[in-house]
């Protein structure tokens, strides 16, 4: 079972926009800084977030991207769906054929775990995220060292 770095830097770029949301459109070079991950690769995700209704893109100087629904509304789970993830613990990426083109003995619990962290990650949304302590005080460090490269 893996969450691959698409799911992952997808949640991360959407939480980043999310804490960041209140100071306009925030572009994909600013999410690049902040979280070490390519300006390139994160184009490709966030135009997929577009695509699947969770942003949208505003144009010209200062511009960038804002969320197109409300982030008490977006889950973790529909940000990792929505960029093609998913998580999936069985062998057989859920088609029931991982023995010889059958079921195995542990299918049904590994379907059945994935259905739980699927289930886990519905349960917390941006906004509940944004909310933690911890969360905002990283943002915060974050956010200094890009002031201090600046300076």
């Amino acid at each position: 079972m893996r969450l691959t770095t698409k799911g992952r830097y997808a949640v991360t770029a959407m939480l980043d926009i999310a804490l960041h949301r209140d100071e306009g459109p925030v572009s994909v070079v600013d999410i690049a800084a902040r979280q070490g991950i390519s300006a390139a690769y994160l184009e490709q995700l966030v135009s997929k977030l577009k695509r699947a209704g969770l942003l949208r893109s505003c144009r010209g100087p200062g511009g960038g991207y804002q969320f197109d629904v409300e982030i008490s509304e977006v889950s973790i789970s529909d940000v990792i769906l929505a960029v093609g993830e998913g998580v999936d613990a069985t062998r057989c990426h859920g088609s029931a054929d991982c023995q010889d083109g059958v079921k195995c003995l542990t299918h049904d619990l590994w379907a059945e775990l994935s259905q739980e962290i699927d289930g886990f990650l519905a349960g917390i949304t941006l906004k509940s995220l944004i909310e933690r302590r911890d969360v905002r005080n990283i943002a915060h460090r974050q956010d200094n060292l890009i002031q201090a490269k600046l300076l």
